[in-house]
């Protein structure tokens, strides 16, 4: 098939998903405009940053790109008369901060295209759509009997998908949908087996899995035809959407926020679960469970995208349970995934923040009771619930499942064994990336604790207290050792402080100085003759103050084997005239 001849693909197999945050660090005074130099960085990693140059022009087309959202975005205006004023540029600068702020923080905003070529140009400069459409027409070569109707132009979140409306020539009222997707960074199948796993696809059926049509796939991406639904998923349901708008005019800022009726978020919860249950035993990673990944079909809830964890695909929520240690498996991924849907689907909308600390008035207190055993703080601490544990609880338990369909999907052992593995690995890169977020949180706050106000005064004070302890201590130490050295100077046995007891040579000197002479004859008294040598009078007591250290120093470095040798002449005898 023409379609496994893939073209040249110049990718690099990048995390979509991991955040990428912007600081103006300078701005610099060109001409008749300004510039402003931006350091991003993508995930935690400062080693992972790199400088960019925008001018106002550059933030002005984005925020003219990104107008399709609906959302109120704080782009500092424009300014024809004193633009290039210094405190003017100092206060767009703080503005220009501001919104890049808001479109990093923003989920949905942060994940589009245009903002992360406007951030990391060098990663996002390849067109994919063309890389799209060079796929899609190698596949039409070798099956001539599909036919493109349209492109749906940035209908899904991914950079790396595109869509396509198809139909069949010769049944022209039935309408599908075609999508294309790049591989991703947790691509861990062999080539072989991913071809297979792909094209096992078309023949799962179950009452809560979408139909594939046709699904083929090479060594670079993966090709997958499923029925149109003028419906639209259960995401377009809750925000009242067309399902071919565009992503973020669909979903950024809803006209009206409105949740479910209670027994549709019984029913389709219950309908979700039960597939992801049907998923974990048959050993099939999922872990892309979102509300525009559920088709409505009627009143049922039915699974889309299964073949993304085959591909490496990131997950739509990544950027929230990675920062947790205990999701740490792709079970606990869907359930924390089914919490993010089941809180849309109640509410209308997705939480402010996660974990969520209070929950707004529900339909029913059951309906609380499971968002807090998924999204509170303690939630996150000790664990996911399991899917099985989720389905016993009072808001699922007593909901009646009318399909009768019985499933089908049949994935030999070889391939078992297989995707095992990949999801291993994926678990394995998630748990690497969880542990390096942790050590950064923690250090972050220790940094954060460290630099306070308050921590810095105690640190003040401590070092006060340190420093006159120490100082007393030291001072009661010296003063101790010069007073011991004093009284052992007094003795006898000091040669230093006595003067009528001469210094007995050392025996290591013995035979090379020759002894005393004997006394001279008498004599009518003479005045002795001058010492040659001077003799050592004991030092004057140092003021305590200013010489503790000194004197401890020179007591402790004292050693007897340097004094010098000395020569006397005893006149101590009695003298006859």
């Amino acid at each position: 098939m023409a379609f496994m001849e893939k073209p040249p693909a110049g990718k690099v197999l990048l995390d979509d998903t991991v955040p990428l945050t912007a600081q103006i660090e300078a701005s610099q005074s060109l001409h008749s405009h300004t510039e402003y130099i931006i350091r991003v960085q993508r995930g935690i990693s400062a080693e992972n940053s790199w400088q960019i140059v925008r001018r106002y022009s550059d933030f002005d087309l984005l925020n003219n790109s990104l107008q399709i959202s609906t959302l109120s975005l704080p782009l500092p205006p424009k300014k024809l008369i004193g633009n290039m004023e210094r405190e003017f540029i100092a206060e767009r600068q703080k503005g220009l901060q501001a919104y890049l702020d808001v479109i990093t923080t923003h989920h949905i905003l942060s994940n589009c295209e245009v903002v992360k070529k406007f951030l990391d140009p060098n990663s996002y400069s390849v067109n994919y759509t063309e890389i799209a459409l060079q796929h899609v027409s190698m596949f039409f070569r070798s099956e001539p009997k599909w036919e493109v109707v349209e492109p749906l132009k940035d209908i899904g979140w991914r950079i790396r998908k595109k869509y396509f409306l198809m139909k069949i020539k010769n049944q022209p009222k039935e309408w599908l949908v075609l999508s294309w997707a790049d591989l991703g960074p947790d691509k861990y199948l062999s080539d072989k087996d991913l071809q297979y796993a792909v094209k096992l696809l078309s023949s799962c059926s179950h009452p809560y899995i979408y139909k594939v049509t046709f699904a083929i796939a090479n060594e670079s991406s993966a090709l997958v035809i499923r029925p149109f639904s003028e419906k639209g998923t259960l995401k377009d349901l809750i925000y009242k959407a067309k399902p071919k708008d565009p992503f973020l005019k669909k979903y950024c800022n809803p006209k009206k926020i409105q949740g479910l009726e209670l027994q549709q978020i019984k029913t389709y919860g219950r309908q979700i679960l039960e597939v992801l249950k049907f998923l974990h035993e048959k050993g099939f990673p999922y872990g892309h469970l979102h509300s525009a990944n559920v088709m409505l079909d009627g009143d049922t809830c039915k699974l889309l995208d299964l073949e993304n964890s085959l591909l490496g695909l990131p997950s739509f929520y990544r950027s929230y349970f990675s920062q947790f240690r205990k999701i740490n498996t792709l079970e606990g991924v869907d359930v924390h995934c089914f919490g993010h849907l089941l809180f849309e689907m109640t509410y209308g909308r997705p939480p402010d923040t996660i974990p969520v600390e209070s929950f707004p008035p529900a339909p029913s207190v059951f309906v609380v009771s499971v968002l807090e055993s998924i999204l509170t703080c303690e939630a996150m601490k000790n664990g996911m619930p399991t899917v099985s544990r989720l389905l016993q609880m009072p808001l699922f338990s007593d909901v009646l499942l009318t399909n009768s369909e019985k499933p089908q999907f049949k994935v030999p052992t070889k391939l078992k064994e297989a995707l095992k593995t990949s999801k291993e690995c994926i678990e394995k890169r998630l748990t690497e990336e969880q542990k390096l977020f942790h050590q950064h949180r923690r250090l972050t706050r220790a940094q954060s604790h460290h630099g306070s106000e308050e921590e810095k005064k105690k640190r003040k004070i401590l070092a006060r207290k340190k420093s006159k302890r120490s100082a007393y201590e030291s001072g009661e130490e010296h003063s101790a050792k010069y007073s011991n050295s004093n009284n052992s100077g007094s003795g006898a046995s000091s040669p230093l402080t006595s003067p009528s007891s001469p210094t007995p040579p050392s025996t290591a000197g013995a035979s090379s100085i020759p002894p005393a002479p004997p006394p001279p004859p008498l004599s009518p008294a003479a005045p002795p003759p001058p010492s040659t040598e001077v003799p050592m009078q004991p030092s004057p007591r140092p003021d305590v103050s200013t010489s503790r250290g000194a004197l401890l120093s020179s007591i402790q470095n004292f050693q007897k084997g340097t004094l010098k040798k000395t020569q006397t002449c005893d006149y101590s005898a009695p003298r006859i005239s």
